[in-house]
């Protein structure tokens, strides 16, 4: 939403310029104003789309609609009715039930209206990412969007920053390879690496992964969620069966495609006994990670040791 905020702004400055104001006036300067609906009085946005003494056009950028007041509600349906020469208004709505007759109403009036879909799902974040290579120019494969997902966290603006970031700080195709170089020690050493090293039966690669997580500041519970997690999801691709495809699955499942294939690999060696033997030593590790054991570090490497230990395939 703030990004079709500022963009709606830009176009507003561009038009003020194309009819020979200054354009300057509406960037950012005193004639750019900013509210909240829900503190706003009656006559409010009157007072403020009034023609100046000094001339000149003006912003107006009114937030949180959805919480306006009948007063300023009908002020609004008023202005985009009968627009104030020179004067630009840009409303935000969250989307919801509440106020939505004033979406109407404002359509009704001939006021442009820009959808702001809420991005929840995996599928959405990739989409989200090869949008923002492609406007820079750059391309990613599928392994590296999903490296910098796990670098990154989920929030938007955390993933644009770095999608420009890695745009403007290498060259040719954004894979793996690049974001794990780029974000070494973010990328390399989360508490789902570990848990991957360990769940493969990697018993040296996931307790260096261990000390280097540590090392850099991850929490210990968000390594032992992490292992619970990576069991949990053995167990359930594992009494999914095989017969289905990872798509059919992913829905039924609530993981994405791609972690169902990866599951299915570090399935092998794996049995019924052992998984829930593993989950066992995960859920005593979890008591000791937050506060009834000595050392956190030495419970986690105790309990990765114990998960490879239940895993009995090569």
């Amino acid at each position: 939403m703030e990004r079709a905020v500022s963009a709606a702004v830009a176009l507003a400055t561009a038009a003020a310029s194309d009819a020979g104001s200054d354009g300057a006036d509406y960037d950012g300067g005193s004639n750019l104003h900013q509210v909240a609906a829900a503190g706003l009085a009656a006559g409010e946005l009157s007072a403020l789309t009034a023609p100046s003494l000094f001339g000149g056009g003006c912003v107006i950028v009114v937030l949180g609609t959805q919480d306006a007041g009948k007063d300023a509600s009908a002020e609004l349906v008023r202005l985009a009715k009968s627009p104030v020469p020179d004067v630009f208004m840009v409303v935000t709505h969250s989307g919801g039930a509440k106020n939505k007759g004033l979406l109407a109403d404002l359509v009704n009036a001939g006021t442009r209206r820009v959808d702001c879909p809420a991005v929840k799902r995996f599928g959405e974040r990739m989409d989200f990412l090869r949008a923002e290579f492609r406007q820079a120019g750059r391309k990613a494969d599928d392994a590296g969007l999903r490296a910098l997902l796990d670098a990154v966290g989920t929030d938007l603006r955390d993933l644009a920053a770095a999608c420009s970031q890695l745009s403007a700080d290498t060259t040719g195709v954004i894979n793996q390879e690049v974001v794990a170089r780029y974000y070494r020690g973010r990328a390399e050493a989360t508490g789902f690496s570990v848990a991957d090293k360990a769940c493969e039966g990697n018993l040296a690669g996931a307790l260096e992964q261990l000390r280097w997580a540590l090392a850099t500041g991850t929490s210990p519970v968000l390594v032992t969620s992490a292992l619970a997690q990576g069991i949990r999801t053995l167990g359930l691709v594992g009494s999914a069966g095989r017969g289905l495809s990872p798509n059919a699955l992913a829905a039924d499942l609530g993981m994405p495609p791609w972690r169902i294939d990866k599951a299915r690999q570090q399935l092998r060696g794996w049995t019924a006994d052992g998984l829930a033997g593993a989950l066992a030593a995960v859920a005593e590790t979890d008591v000791e990670v937050k506060g009834e054991g000595a050392s956190a570090a030495y419970a986690l490497e105790r309990a990765i040791a114990a998960i490879v230990a239940c895993r009995t395939g090569p």
